[in-house]
């Protein structure tokens, strides 16, 4: 060993970069310390192999296996370098300049520039001093290793006589499954043999697997799957362009190359050998079945699909067909799993059920697998067959089916332009000649754009895929020029004039670009009209005109699925792009439009020169200590735009509620929207884990999520139109920030006049100019918000439509139309009513005034009995509100949440005016909110008493208001301070009320620190004008004086708290994620992770983007700090949907805001008890110990012996579950005020 450590010292730097070793390792080498050592060490250990690998070729080469070749040795570099994968060397090249024609053999390349030249001597510097402090390290080695060097030579022979035996096996073992695969293939193993060479594979992977050193999975995993992502969505985009040359070139590139190959799983041969297949060519397939076996990978179902589906298409001899299904068979398959498993676009069942047939005549599809109910003891009652039929809606089947037309047409035209309630105001002389300019330049620059984008494709086309080639021809190539032109007009179109971040906009486009992809698909593989067959069948579940059933909308969907037999899947195959491929493709777009789009700069003003100037700047700004690329409009623009005061506004079809019920969820794959991509569980961009995570789980485990969603999903709605009307007044006569309209940027403050030439006088200056466009920029904001929902409102107006849900990783519900929803504002949920009517019955205007009283936040520490009372008292106001609601007393004015009031107003003097009060038929939903609901969920875990009584889960005459009790607490506290001569606690007197605490209250459930209580304090305090000089210390002790407090009042909420808190800390230090499944059984995990970014080089900056992988290490201090929230959030999204599955089974409407349910007055009474019920049953589970058993059998060993001693520690915190109180749950059923 030390004389082969002496040889590598000799050799020097130069040789051993030759054999693969980077020159960035050996530059750190030096004897200065230990560690040094041991990388020295290294080194030598892999000369040592390099001569035991050459003995091994000269070896082969005495075979007469000519083709062998030392340099063909390859060995794995030391050290990771993410950025130099051959794939990302081809990345995206910039559209500001010209793409280099490729090379001509034999010419010389370009003459390397100064800094090159430096590099150069640099290095040679380095390798001379490496060299020197190497040969001297060796000489000592070589005299201390002596008395070893017998012992080390044994070790030495033994590890050759392994690695020839391993080599050896590696050589035989592929032949052999190359020989089973090929035997039902014409060509022979002819085609094996043109496109491997197995005994060359075979030396490397011995020598792979002698190599001593590895770099650590984790650090290249993420980025290895990026990689092998971006290849098969590459494949996927040829596919999809039916060019199966060009798909199974860029195969070859990396099958061919050694390094390459290992980006190659077995769905990317997959993919190829599907576009020979539909064209037919079974040699194609055969010979990339060959090279898939070659690979070293084991043929999947897809596989054998996509070779019967080509012997169905194509005239084969029975044998053959025979053959493959024998080796199908071989490889642990059955036939019926071929359409039982595998997902077919077009007619490709068609054609592999065609092949079969061929063998086997009588061959019958397989009966679909009979339907799993969920066994959850929650929901045992809720999944009886003796259950009632699913409610109607108020429409025919004709109506139903129109509906589902028109939300087709939009969906189909991807995007819906509509009119701005701006459109009401005046046209102006200077708005006409606005609106022809922008219209004559928005053709100008169509143009532009479109002639850009062709050049840069044009570019890229010329490059060969052998090298250079561009990654992002194929996305370029999916959809027609327009489309793209399109994309890219809508964005500038929608630009603020304060502009938008580059990582947004690129985000923005890329992901355009794909849901358009992805429509385009949908139509191709005909997975839309077996779409909206099964839709016709699945409006009879629904309309009112056809017969009861007793299914729910996802058993019936599935069941109607079933009988519609051939066709495509529903589920399409998985045709996501990596985050990194969206987000260059994106910025590919955005430099095409910064690069076309110019303006002349005289266009507003003729005294000025008339040369053109680019419209979109590229700008750095900060945000917090972040440095950030924008682009922003030119002045120019931005000025024509608002002069234009255009009355249309274009949204994607996504943004839009529907207009028919949603798709039901089935999986999460499918669901909501007929076309748009929708996801089941929303993420952070570009993680992974938690779609994964759905996909392992057992599909009968999400019905009851699914059920869920579908429930809320199904609700219809109509707008409000007299409020809507009031709203959209107000919003144009320059709005009104007390009643939360904003006014426009014309009512911003104006930046003051510029001082004379003092210092002082100019930096007072420049801060007020800052304050001024920041509050431009933030009403703006706002402004636009406001727009976008009351035109979409307007859009709707006389229509009814429908909001499909999906979730957070937390099972947390949300609509999926971002703007105008009722999660929204106080005026967007003022807007909204049930489209289905409901009489009043007996309480039901007792529960309107109830509702009104809520609102005004005038009453929250009275009974209901009062709270009736005083709204009859002041009725006078509440009819003169609805009457003159602008013109009268203004009483709605001066509510917590003066839009739904009103609303109410106007309803209950709808109402009360009526003949028959109780007979009237209501749309106006009603609230019930629950008690500080986090608390609750903690005080039920850990049956803490007081806390119970605190968060009125146990009955009391008048509601109980945790927040002045902690503030009360705080002051008991505060006294005995004062008393004891503490200053902070004698200048508080008088300052502490439940405003001071309530927020710090609040959020201590969801996990909020001690530094973040004391902010939350400092800004309560400063809101009530007290001392300046004591504010610190005074919002320092009060926030510990509330956390003292909570843990008084909450003591096993506490303990629970902690208890997660501790757990979730041991686990994530282990280099796990938290994970744990809701008694629904939803399973989550938590996205927090030490991500390394991905940097991508675009000329215009660089952009650093996020990529997460299940393989990378959690983020410790995240992962500790989110898990007691997020699981509190987990509980109270169950509770709702509890609540909403069995306010579906007793015929209730139901919709919820997290924990603020709603539904008719009528239903008031029953959703109450519903709630309750589900609430009691929840928290009878053994929650905590069910969490513990999960947790541990995930993350301990069940081997005792084996357990680590970080394991033996966490075994003991998840074992270690805290002890609960006596709190009697059953108590909350009597409970009024626990949601009221």
């Amino acid at each position: 060993m030390a004389l082969l450590r002496l040889r590598a010292a000799l050799l020097g730097p130069a040789r051993l970069r030759g054999t693969g070793i980077p020159w960035s390792v050996l530059r750190n080498y030096s004897s200065a310390s230990a560690k040094e050592k041991e990388r020295r060490s290294a080194v030598c250990e892999r000369t040592e192999l390099l001569e035991v690998l050459k003995a091994r070729v000269k070896q082969l080469q005495a075979s007469n296996v000519p083709e062998v070749m030392v340099n063909k040795v390859e060995l794995a570099p030391l050290v990771n370098d993410k950025y130099q994968d051959p794939l990302w060397k081809g990345g995206a090249p910039s559209p500001m300049e010209e793409q280099p024609a490729p090379r001509e053999r034999g010419e010389s390349p370009a003459q390397p520039s100064g800094w090159v030249e430096k590099l150069k001597k640099e290095v040679c510097t380095r390798q001379l001093k490496v060299e020197r402090k190497l040969a001297i390290a060796a000489s000592q080695l070589a005299v201390e290793g002596q008395a070893k060097a017998k012992t080390k030579a044994k070790a030495k022979a033994k590890g050759k006589t392994k690695a020839k035996a391993k080599a050896n096996k590696s050589v035989k073992k592929p032949k052999a499954k190359v020989d089973a695969a090929s035997i039902w293939g014409p060509t022979g193993s002819r085609s094996i043999c043109a496109h491997r060479k197995p005994r060359v594979a075979a030396v490397k992977e011995g020598a792979k697997a002698q190599r001593p050193w590895r770099a650590p999975e984790e650090k290249e995993s993420n980025h290895r799957k990026i990689l092998q992502q971006t290849v098969q969505s590459s494949l996927e985009c040829f596919l999809f362009l039916q060019q199966p040359e060009e798909a199974e070139t860029f195969l070859l590139m990396y099958h061919n190359s050694r390094s390459k190959r290992r980006l190659l799983n077995v769905d990317a041969y997959n993919i190829v050998m599907r576009s020979w297949a539909r064209k037919g060519c079974l040699q194609r397939v055969h010979r990339l079945f060959s090279m898939l076996v070659s690979a070293g990978l084991q043929p999947s179902l897809d596989s054998y699909a996509a070779a019967l589906e080509c012997m169905g298409r194509s005239q084969v001899p029975a044998k053959a067909i025979q053959r493959c299904v024998k080796q199908l068979k071989n490889d642990g398959f059955v036939v019926d799993e071929l359409f039982q498993k595998c997902l077919f676009e077009e007619d490709e069942k068609e054609k592999v059920l065609r092949a079969i047939r061929i063998v086997q005549p009588k061959y019958q599809l397989p009966p679909p697998p009979r339907p799993k109910i969920c066994k959850s003891s929650l929901l045992r009652a809720f999944y009886s067959r003796t259950t009632m039929p699913y409610p109607k809606l108020d429409f025919s089947v004709q109506e139903l089916q129109e509906r589902f037309q028109q939300q087709l047409e939009m969906e189909l035209d991807n995007t819906v332009t509509i009119e701005s309630v701006e459109s009401t105001k005046p046209l102006t002389p200077q708005a006409i000649k606005a609106r022809e300019l922008l219209a004559t330049l928005r053709s100008q620059w169509h143009d532009s754009i479109l002639r850009a984008l062709q050049k840069s494709k044009h570019n890229m086309s010329k490059l060969p895929m052998a090298s250079g080639y561009n990654i992002l021809y194929p996305y370029l190539c999916l959809l027609p020029d327009e489309e793209y032109v399109a994309i890219m007009m809508q964005v500038l179109n929608t630009l603020s004039p304060q502009g938008e971040s580059l990582a947004v906009l690129a985000r923005d486009l890329g992901s355009k670009v794909y849901n358009r992809y992805v429509t385009q698909r949908k139509l191709r593989s005909r997975q839309l009209e077996k779409v909206q067959e099964v839709y016709k069948g699945y409006i009879g579940l629904l309309a009112r005109d056809s017969r009861p059933h007793k299914y729910l909308p996802r058993e019936y969907w599935e069941k109607l699925v079933v009988e519609a037999g051939f066709g495509p899947s529903l589920n399409l195959k998985d045709c996501s792009w990596p985050y990194v491929i969206l987000m260059r493709l994106g910025m590919h777009l955005l430099e095409l439009l910064v690069q076309a789009v110019r303006v002349p700069r005289n266009i507003l003003n003729p005294r000025l020169e008339p040369r053109l100037i680019p419209v979109l700047y590229h700008i750095y700004s900060f945000r917090s200590t972040w440095q950030v690329g924008l682009i922003k409009p030119h002045p120019i623009f931005s000025q024509l735009v608002s002069n234009a005061a255009e009355t249309t506004l274009t949204f994607n079809s996504s943004v839009i509620p529907m207009l028919c019920p949603p798709v039901p969820w089935t999986s999460p794959h499918f669901g909501a929207f007929v076309l748009n991509d929708t996801k089941l569980m929303r993420f952070v961009d570009g993680a992974v884990q938690h779609q994964l995570l759905l996909e392992q789980c057992p599909p009968v485990n999400l019905h009851p999520v699914l059920d869920a969603l579908n429930q809320l999903g199904n609700c219809a709605w109509k707008i409000n139109q007299p409020v809507l009307d009031i709203i959209i007044s107000i919003f144009n006569d320059k709005g009104n920030e007390k009643l939360d309209i904003p006014p426009p940027v014309s009512e911003a403050p104006r930046p003051p006049a510029a001082p004379g030439n003092s210092a002082t006088g100019n930096k007072s200056h420049k801060q007020e100019l800052l304050l001024c466009k920041k509050k431009a920029a933030e009403m703006h904001s706002l402004r636009m918000d406001a727009l976008y929902k009351l035109s979409i409102a307007n859009y709707v107006r006389d229509k009814v439509f429908w909001f499909p849900h999906n979730m957070d990783f937390r099972g947390r519900t949300y609509p999926c139309p971002p703007y105008f929803n009722h999660l929204g504002n106080d005026v967007t949920r003022a807007i909204l009513l049930f489209a289905e009517g409901r009489p009043l019955g007996p309480k039901g205007l007792d529960w309107l005034k109830i509702h009104l009283i809520n609102l005004t936040g005038l009453k929250k520490k009275n009974a209901l009995r009062e709270r009736l009372e005083y709204a009859n008292e002041i009725m006078e106001e509440i009819l003169d509100s609805a009457d003159r609601p602008l013109t009268g007393r203004k009483w709605w004015m001066n509510t917590d949440e003066p839009w739904q009031a009103l609303a109410c107003c106007m309803e209950i003097a709808k109402a009360s005016r009526s003949p028959d009060p109780a007979a009237y038929v209501s749309h106006f939903p009603v609230h019930q909110d629950g008690s500080c609901n986090g608390l609750q969920h903690y005080a039920a875990l850990g049956r803490d008493l007081i806390g119970a009584v605190s968060v009125n889960l146990m009955p009391c005459g008048v509601p109980q208001d945790v927040y002045s009790a902690v503030a009360q607490q705080v002051e008991e506290f505060r006294k005995k301070d004062a008393e004891q001569g503490v200053k902070v606690a004698q200048v508080l007197q008088g300052f502490i009320s439940r405003k001071v605490v309530k927020q710090t209250v609040m959020t201590v459930v969801y996990g909020v620190t001690r530094y973040g209580g004391r902010l939350q304090m400092e800004k309560r305090l400063k809101e009530i004008e007290f001392p300046e000089e004591y504010l610190w210390e005074a919002s320092h002790y009060l926030v510990k004086q509330v956390f003292n407090g909570i843990k008084e009042m909450f003591s096993a909420t506490r303990d629970i708290q902690n208890w997660l808190t501790e757990s979730a800390k041991l686990i994530a230090q282990s280099g796990q994620t938290v994970e744990w499944v809701t008694p629904l059984g939803l399973p989550i995990v938590q996205p927090y992770y030490r991500s390394k970014p991905t940097v991508l080089n675009c000329s215009m900056q660089t952009l650093t983007v996020k990529t997460f992988n299940g393989n990378q290490k959690p983020d410790t201090v995240k992962q500790k700090n989110a898990f007691p929230p997020n699981f509190i959030h987990s509980l109270d999204s169950t509770h709702m949907m509890l609540t909403a599955l069995h306010c579906l089974r007793q015929g209730l409407t139901f919709v919820s805001v997290h924990d603020c349910y709603w539904t008719h007055a009528l239903t008031v009474d029953v959703m109450n008890q519903i709630c309750r019920q589900q609430f009691v049953a929840l928290h009878s589970e053994k929650i905590l110990q069910d969490l513990s058993k999960f947790m541990v059998e995930k993350y301990c060993s069940p081997d005792r012996e084996m357990r680590a001693l970080w394991q033996s520690k966490l075994m003991e915190q998840l074992s270690n579950v805290p002890k609960t109180g006596t709190f009697n749950l059953k108590r909350v059923m009597n409970s009024t005020y626990f949601f009221s």
